[in-house]
């Protein structure tokens, strides 16, 4: 699906597999304004708003609100580790909990999991067998399933396999959705795609 992506610099937390540490500092700063203005001119009817970490972010919440105001389908990738209560209804939100294997498990915000609805998305990227164990151990105990519209799993990139976490997804039983980085497969490793 055609999609502009708004990348706000900034995250507190350091994935060892991170892909967009470049995203951890620069960029510019602009006004709401001046980001509804780019955003228009691609002409696609979908936003995703992502990071580093958005929200942490200060004018992120005004920035999604104005999206949606525009009317925008819009999207939001969170780590999970910064407050959701405040984020706009209209926003489907994909919160990507850290697994072990990210060595930042120990920053996700359980009690974000109580603000999400069936048009959320829950996100493990996967970076081994122990991750994607774990993550079943916490689809189970949190009810995850029946929580928000989607789980999904994704191979770290040069970690996992994509053919093995397909089948730890079958042999599993669940109605998991497998997720691999298509940028990556159309474009390469590259920043800024």
């Amino acid at each position: 699906m055609p999609t502009v992506f708004v990348r706000l610099t900034g995250c507190p937390l350091r994935c060892q597999y991170c892909d967009s540490e470049y995203a951890f500092h620069g960029g510019e700063r602009s006004t709401v304004n001046s980001v509804l203005e780019q955003v228009d001119s691609y002409g696609a009817k979908h936003v995703c708003v992502t990071g580093g970490e958005p929200l942490a972010q200060p004018n992120a919440i005004a920035l999604i609100r104005a999206l949606c105001d525009e009317g925008y389908e819009v999207s939001l990738e969170t780590s999970g580790a910064m407050p959701v209560e405040d984020v706009d209804a209209r926003v489907s939100i994909v919160m990507d909990l850290k697994t072990p294997g990210s060595q930042e498990s120990h920053r996700n915000r359980w009690e974000n999991l109580a603000s999400l609805q069936q048009k959320d998305q829950i996100k493990f990227v996967i970076c081994s067998k122990d991750d994607f164990d774990w993550a079943v151990f916490k689809i189970q105990e949190h009810e995850l399933l029946a929580r928000v519209g989607d789980v999904l799993v994704s191979p770290s990139f040069g970690q996992v396999e994509p053919a093995a976490l397909a089948d730890w997804v079958l042999k599993s039983g669940l109605p998991l959705r497998f997720q691999v980085q298509i940028h990556k497969v159309l474009w390469g490793d590259k920043p800024g795609v």
